[in-house]
């Protein structure tokens, strides 16, 4: 039988996990809009990519967070390390 803490931290791990399959299906969405061109294949690709990632390889999560946090804070820290630049 559950304790009330443990049935916290079950609730509390699942509600996480959806807020970030939805940040991340909104993430992939704005891309694939702008890639594609069409929001309706967009939407289907988009699920496609969130559902596969969450409920068939949930290991995988954490690469799409990495590419986020990358892509969101990297690309400024880059420009200002001129590691590429010769």
């Amino acid at each position: 039988m559950l304790t009330l803490l443990q049935l916290n931290e079950a609730t509390l791990v699942t509600d996480l996990w959806t807020v970030l399959a939805l940040f991340y299906l909104v993430w992939v969405f704005g891309w694939a809009k702008k890639a594609m061109g069409s929001a309706k294949l967009a939407i289907l690709f988009a699920v496609i990519v969130v559902y596969l990632t969450f409920f068939q390889h949930p290991e995988l999560v954490w690469i799409p967070v990495i590419i986020f946090i990358f892509a969101t804070f990297g690309k400024g820290f880059f420009e200002k390390a001129d590691i590429f630049k010769k």
